[in-house]
């Protein structure tokens, strides 16, 4: 077995214990770590065929793992015009202008990362874009990516001119008094209905998209991902790109089951479980109880302001609950997006149904979990349900003083128990971390910031948002490294620096555990290790 990666004077840090291993180098071959030890005894392990980096007494930690990341979509989603920063009505419109103006007649805009606050508590819809779109067939994403708002000219290229009946509960083609549509589609369901009218990338272009994000990734240090779908083309892309060898992260994919899925459906999505490549895998299956809070699709236990947020994403919340039953005697682990409290308890409550009615030991897991009450949080750790958070919505889609559209469509008692990641820990759930890009940026070093500091990325000196949810600097780093691999099953593999272990690895310029939160998203990542093999390596190096 030869060694095929070398790297010296490092300092490698344990995350399960918070401290740095005695070694200071490492050898891997075949994709695992090989040895560990000092300098002299692993520079000898080399031959001419072997990569050696001299770290200059970097840290090493395990790869990083994005709990909860959409590469496929996002690479699709995030092509366009950025609206991600505008922070009002009027910084829109001068964007939407400038793209309009740069369109080739009867062409498409395409925007995305519209945030609902620049509304300032009017009606979201396109009305206060249609003097700047006029005649112009656009489509403008919400940073929720439940959400889009499309234009006069594209709702009547498509044919939307009133109210339609979905099959997803909660879908909804938003309508004014008169049944004249806002421009506002809500759920997938409805959003489908313009943008299946839209020009649609080449099969090639959304590949060519979907690598380079995934290099993009490599270079902040990600290694891994928990793919939360498996939609249109993305198996196939992974399986073109790992065939290549163009594949640089290692992703664990969970494909979706919709209402409406039959026993035949069931029954293939567990057929399909463990089929994959030497970097990707299916594992899981994606379920979504509810849709989300800023747009009204929630599923809460009360109202929100509005009196919406009412429904279960299924119609028949029941059927959810058996088809959890079904995966579980199955062995298939689930992964719920259940951001209200309803839709979290009823999530709960399945799991505990099927665990009395069938085997122990599968690892399902709830993501998002925005806010719950008290009499939630010891039922993650008593039932084993792995709580999959995601810190920077809280940082970057709400405000501390609750002034903005999550936080008043939810009141105060609710929006004080924003994404209670500190409470969950405390309750002895496991909690992995993750971004839900496109809806978040995905370098890992901003997330586990943002679980630290919990305050606006874009402005770090405004105050924090529940700052007593706020996870130490080891409990962020464990949320990446050793929860993300145990809530995989993959903790004998993945997650620590041992030998036998995954030579996945990312390498800092500093410790990230001392690094204070506010500067952790700048620290330099200076390699990133797969498989054994860099795939992105600093020019310092």
């Amino acid at each position: 077995m030869r060694t095929s990666l070398i790297l010296l004077s490092a300092r490698l840090l344990d995350p399960a214990t918070g401290a740095f291993l005695p070694q200071t180098a490492l050898a891997a071959a075949d994709g695992r770590i090989t040895a560990l030890g000092d300098d002299r005894e692993i520079r000898a392990l080399a031959d001419a065929s072997t990569t050696v980096i001299d770290l200059g007494g970097a840290v090493v930690t395990p790869g990083l793992v994005d709990g909860h990341v959409h590469p496929v979509s996002g690479a699709e989603l995030t092509h366009g015009l950025d609206l991600s920063g505008c922070g009002d009505l009027d910084q829109v419109r001068e964007a939407l202008a400038r793209a309009v103006r740069d369109l080739a007649p009867g062409a498409w805009l395409q925007g995305w990362g519209l945030d609902p606050n620049v509304f300032g508590g009017r009606p979201v819809g396109i009305a206060p874009f249609d003097a700047v779109l006029d005649g112009t067939p656009a489509l403008l994403l919400l940073f929720d990516a439940h959400s889009m708002l499309a234009s006069r000219r594209a709702l009547d290229i498509a044919g939307v001119d009133g109210p339609r009946t979905f099959d997803q509960a909660t879908a909804e083609v938003v309508c004014d008094a008169d049944g004249r549509p806002t421009g506002l589609l809500l759920e997938d369901a409805a959003c489908e209905l313009v943008e299946r009218v839209a020009p649609q990338p080449t099969r090639e272009e959304r590949r060519d998209r979907l690598a380079a994000a995934l290099r993009a990734m490599a270079a902040t240090g990600l290694t891994g991902g928990h793919v939360m779908d498996a939609n249109g083309d993305s198996l196939a892309f992974y399986a073109e790109l790992d065939a290549a060898g163009q594949l640089p992260l290692r992703l664990r994919v969970a494909p979706w089951c919709q209402p409406g899925t039959g026993e035949d459906g069931v029954r293939a999505l567990i057929e399909q479980q463990g089929t994959g490549g030497a970097l990707w895998r299916t594992a899981g299956v994606k379920i979504f109880m509810d849709g989300t809070i800023d747009n009204g699709t929630a599923w809460l236990e009360r109202p929100d302001c509005h009196g919406e947020s009412t429904h279960a994403f299924w119609p028949d919340p029941e059927e959810y609950t058996r088809v959890v039953g079904t995966l579980h005697r199955a062995g298939v682990p689930t992964a719920t997006h259940a951001i209200g409290d309803a839709a979290v308890r009823h999530a709960l409550d399945a799991v505990e149904k099927a665990q009395a009615d069938g085997p122990s030991g599968v690892r399902h897991r709830i993501e998002h979990i925005e806010t719950v009450p008290d009499d939630t949080l010891r039922r993650f750790a008593g039932l084993g349900v792995v709580a999959s958070m995601q810190p920077t919505h809280c940082c970057d889609f709400t405000r501390a003083d609750h002034t903005d559209n999550w936080s008043r469509r939810l009141g105060e008692e609710r929006a004080a128990r924003a994404w209670r990641c500190r409470d969950l820990h405390d309750s002895g759930a496991v909690v992995v971390l993750g971004s839900d890009w496109p809806i978040a940026p995905y370098p890992p070093l901003g997330v586990m910031a943002g679980a630290r500091h919990r305050r606006p990325t874009r402005d770090l000196a405004r105050p924090p948002h529940g700052p007593g949810q706020a996870l130490t600097a080891l409990e962020a780093l464990r949320g990446m490294t050793v929860n993300a691999a145990y809530a995989a099953g993959e903790e004998r593999v993945s997650g620590r620096i041992a030998v036998g272990h995954r030579a996945d690895l990312t390498v800092l310029a500093d410790d990230p555990l001392t690094v204070p939160a506010t500067e952790l998203a700048e620290l330099p990542v200076l390699l990133t290790v797969l498989d054994g093999r860099p795939t992105h390596r600093d020019a310092a190096l």
